[in-house]
């Protein structure tokens, strides 16, 4: 039975009792067996009512399925006296369509498609609530971020369009047209003016030019690097260009924006004065996005496999609220090595004999690891690159082609013998393909050089990315100093085009920021270890002398080993070991596994876990309900079997497992044990730790009333994967009022689709007529379930939404929000507060001083707890950084939350106090974490979902053969007994 940590005081009057416009909140009903209720109903508690959003009419069902038990149900009366206690506004004839115009009229929706999603009509469709006011708790200090003050002077930007025909695709040789078009015609033709130009088909200036519309013939030279031969060669390239005016730019509604006084920004405004701020480097270097990289910015480094990374960094114009600021970051990318091919092939794929053919296997491999990569020869009087579009089928000594006599055939390998005298070393290779498959190119891979300056956009292994780490990782100190050497290096004040052109300055001082340190809250743990309450220091504590506030029981559980390099012995050892563990911090772990502890073969891994399953349940045949509840498995000694074993144990077996390293369970560690002990509690159903406040009911906004908190996260494949799914993972609290359990579900949708489609989903059955469905009606019914409560108060932190999909990610998951609740209950519409959690960004914060250590933690970044919402945060809209976590190793990135609705009427010190607190109760781990748990379990969720589908596609990816995304797959469906738990833990 699991144990409570701390009474709830159920009886206490509730905020807010005694308004006029009341809503229902059903009591709790009691503790339960590891948060579930036990069924006590009270009655109606008025409570402050949300402005509502109408919401269509229930599903026949209600809000409450038969199958959710007479404990949970509304009687008829109930129901009609919550629906109308809800939302005094709401009639019976409410409708699909009555929402859609409710939330046109709240979140500037623009039309509805087809599919019924809603659709915005601009970037502009939404404005964010503004900044209550700014937080006040914790104890005040400066540190430094790495944004630069940008300040530009009045002048009248304009804007023309520019067409270069012959069209390239090529922005290198787009900038060189342009180069070339100043230098030849700026004072004759353009006013004496330089233009900034963003490498398509923009051109921008400060100042009109002298003519609306004006046609250039631009002449490029491009000279070749000698060979053979000792005259260089000379190739001249004609291109017409067409100039004309398109608009002229406002720069008083930026400063308006910049002052507070306006609060849509200006993004082609700010989008020009950053193409400006780009043009010099965008000429010197190689662009990856907002990134730059080049030897130039530090030395280059081995990665393996024919793999380098560069040194370079990153750089953002941004509005905030000290005005305009450059955000510059220190960087890193993997790039291939300038090397010849078959110096590449030996290395990636560590052939050590190119002599012997390729099998067909390695030759499909080669194909996609060299396809679009652009290749260069030297065996002419001049260098030449090309395009690798494919390989040959043959080697180079049967790869036949037809000369320009269109007449005779011969072998790669003869042409080259005969037309340039180079005898070929590897025969047995195929040729590299360039051109097309009507008129295709042979080159001999040992004759081509693979183009400096090409970056590897292909999944990065294990040692590869840890190499990555290891080069970049840098302590607080060094990389604050690397930053202000890259911004010294490129002097933008000193530049024509920025400084006397544009007349743009930028300081070249890190920027000083009023920071924060909100101090850290106390944790509430089971009253019978000898210490029940703890103040972390740091960002971190232990867990001895205390026991789990909720200890988990495991009555029925077994062992599988699947590595060879343990003693015969360990497995049993480590598993009584983990079990005294688990025991000594709370839980009930029965001292017998159910079938003996045994190994077995890694190679036979899905019949080993069939044969542990089919024992099981023999065993338990005449126990009504009961199931194996956890198995321990030891991993093979090989890596790559993790995925397989989740996707058998989750989805088709229905087994809750807990995978070990057997190097680390050979070391039977007790702080091992005791992590794993961690995992096990909440895997059983349990809980670790809850926050003191919570269990006092002093959370504003969260235990006056039933709140549900939710955490979602879409992840994507990997470049190149065209043909794999995105994966959407929502997660949601369970136990109310500690919100610190959560349950996750998972669906895949179409490739890179970042909306969340499985949110709400309605369609049509046969027999059932009308269905609804989806993730958020789905953990709604769990919640009630769980608690005995429906929520009145919804807190959903997203994650992984860039700025630029707000607008669009809001607008569909609050309707899909707002669907799932009315089919729940006719009128039902719990208050939103929708927060967006970016961890992909690259502001960083330093101490002020980087010696005292009052300043900062053992590694040398700022406290835990640090937030910022000054200075450099938007100028209107309530966003703030919050650094968390403790540092381990380089540099600490703080997270940055972005509100984009809110109905709850959160305090700056509320959200930003409560995102902190939450930041102590991740489940895994006696540490603060950098990111809010629901974003972090929804991100976990994911991954492990991912798993569930690697294997089906080839190690390096695939791509569909038309280049366009294809259906996306569905998953495995997770059995109900493994979503009852955090599985994904």
């Amino acid at each position: 039975m699991s144990r409570r940590g701390g009474g709830r005081r159920s009886s206490e009057p509730r905020p807010g009792q005694g308004s006029s416009t009341p809503s229902p909140s059903f009591q709790r009903g009691g503790g339960g067996d590891r948060g579930r209720g036990r069924g006590r109903r009270g009655g109606f508690t008025p409570a402050p009512s949300p402005t509502p959003v109408r919401a269509p009419p229930a599903a026949a069902s209600g809000y409450l399925p038969a199958t959710a038990g007479p404990s949970t149900s509304l009687t008829p009366q109930e129901m009609a006296s919550s629906s109308t206690a809800l939302s005094p506004s709401a009639s019976s004839s409410a409708s699909t369509e009555e929402l859609s115009q409710e939330i046109a009229k709240k979140l500037s929706l623009g039309s509805t498609s087809a599919t019924g999603g809603s659709v915005p009509v601009s970037s502009k469709a939404i404005v964010p609530p503004p900044r209550p006011q700014f937080g006040r708790i914790g104890s005040k200090c400066t540190i430094r971020a790495n944004h630069f003050a940008v300040e530009v002077a009045d002048r009248d930007l304009f804007h023309y369009d520019v067409a270069i025909t012959p069209e390239v695709t090529s922005r290198k040789v787009n900038r060189d047209v342009i180069s070339q078009l100043v230098r030849s015609y700026r004072e004759s033709n353009l006013g004496n003016r330089m233009p900034a130009y963003d490498g398509r088909k923009s051109l921008y200036t400060a100042g009109a030019l002298p003519f609306e519309a004006k046609k250039f013939v631009v002449k490029l030279v491009e000279k070749n690097d000698p060979a053979s031969s000792s005259s260089s060669v000379k190739k001249e390239r004609q291109f017409n260009v067409a100039i004309k005016y398109a608009s002229k730019v406002d720069m008083h509604h930026l400063k308006e924006v910049l002052s507070g006084r306006q609060k849509d920004v200006p993004q082609e405004t700010i989008q020009i004065l950053d193409i400006v701020l780009r043009a010099s480097p965008s000429e010197k270097y190689v662009t990856v996005g907002r990134s730059f990289f080049s030897l130039d910015l530090g030395p280059k480094g081995e990665l393996g496999n024919g793999i380098e990374y560069w040194r370079g960094y990153y750089q953002s114009l941004r509005p905030t609220q000290m005005g305009l600021s450059l955000n510059i970051d220190v960087s890193a990318r993997s790039f291939y090595e300038p090397i010849l091919v078959t110096e590449f092939v030996a290395k990636h794929f560590n052939l050590r004999d190119l002599s012997r053919p390729l099998s067909d296997q390695d030759r499909v491999k080669v194909k996609r690891a060299l396809r679009g990569i652009k290749v260069e020869i030297s065996y002419r009087d001049y260098a030449k690159s090309f395009k690798v579009t494919g390989i040959s089928n043959l080697p180079v000594d049967k790869t036949m082609f037809t000369l320009d006599d269109k007449k005779t055939k011969v072998s790669v390998h003869q042409y080259f013998w005969e037309r340039y005298n180079i005898g070929l070393k590897y025969t047995s290779l195929p040729p590299l393909q360039a051109g097309t498959d009507a008129k295709p190119i042979y080159l001999p891979m040992e004759l081509c050089k693979i183009a400096g300056g090409q970056r590897y956009t292909k999944k990065l292994n294990e040692r590869q990315v840890t190499a990555l780490l290891r080069a970049t990782c840098q302590r607080p100190a060094a990389r604050e100093n690397n930053i202000k050497q890259m911004v010294w290096h490129n002097d933008y004040s000193r530049n024509v085009l920025v400084r006397n052109e544009f007349g743009i300055q930028v300081k070249e001082e890190l920027t000083s920021v009023d920071a924060r340190v909100l101090p850290p809250p106390r944790l509430k743990y089971h009253d019978t270890g000898r210490e029940a309450r703890v103040d972390p220091r740091l960002g971190q504590w232990n867990m001895i002398n205390k026991k789990m506030v909720n200890g988990g029981r495991i009555d029925f559980w077994t062992c599988v080993n699947f590595s060879t390099r343990v003693q015969r012995d360990l497995p049993f050892e480590f598993c009584r070991q983990l079990m005294d563990m688990c025991n000594s911090k709370g839980m009930e772990f029965h001292p017998e596994p159910i079938i003996q502890i045994h190994s077995a073969d890694s190679r036979q891994i899905e019949k080993a876990l069939q044969d542990v399953h089919k024992k099981c349940t023999a065993k338990l045949a005449n126990q009504k309900g009961k199931q194996l509840q956890l198995l321990i498995i030891i991993l093979p000694d090989f890596s790559g079997s993790y995925g397989k074993i989740k996707r058998i144990c989750e989805t088709e077996l229905g087994i809750v497992s807990q995978c070990c390293q057997p190097l680390q369970a050979k070391k039977l560690s007790k702080q091992y044990m005791e992590n794993v002990a961690l995992k096990i509690n909440v895997k059983a159903g349990g809980r670790n730790n809850v926050l003191n406040d919570a269990i006092q009911r002093k959370i504003p906004n969260v235990t006056d009333l039933p709140t549900i908190i939710f955490g979602a996260d879409v992840t994507h494949p990997q470049p190149g994967e065209d043909s794999s799914p995105s994966i959407a993972a929502v997660v949601a609290s369970m136990d109310w009022p500690e919100v610190t359990k959560y349950r996750g579900l998972v669906s895949s949708q179409a490739h890179r689709e970042e909306i969340i489609q499985d949110l709400y989903k309605k369609y049509q059955d046969p027999i059932k007529g009308l269905v609804h469905s989806g993730m958020i009606r789905e953990l709604f019914i769990a919640f009630r379930r769980s608690t005995g409560q429906k929520p009145h108060r919804i807190i959903f932190y997203r994650d992984g939404v860039s700025e630029g999909q707000f607008s669009q990610v809001l607008l569909h998951e609050m309707q899909a929000i707002r669907e799932a609740c009315g089919t729940l209950e006719e009128g039902y519409c719990p208050r939103v507060t929708f927060v967006v959690v970016q961890k992909r960004h690259h502001t960083r914060f330093f101490p002020a001083d980087h010696s005292n250590r009052d300043q900062t933690d053992k590694s040398g970044n700022i406290l835990p707890g640090t937030v910022v919402d000054t200075k450099i945060c938007h100028p209107t809209e309530f966003d703030f950084y919050l650094n968390s976590h403790a540092g381990i190793q380089g540099t600490s990135r703080p997270t940055h939350y972005h509100v984009l609705y809110d109905e709850n009427n959160f305090t700056a010190d509320g959200l930003q106090t409560l995102t902190n607190n939450l930041c102590y109760t991740y489940a895994r781990c006696t540490r603060s974490v950098s990111i809010v748990p629901p974003a972090y379990y929804a991100h976990l969720a994911a991954f492990r979902a991912r798993y569930y589908i690697e294997g089906e596609t080839s190690d390096s990816g695939s791509t569909s053969a038309t280049g366009r995304s294809v259906e996306a797959r569905s998953l495995p469906v997770i059995k109900e007994n493994v979503k009852d738990v955090m599985f994904y833990c």
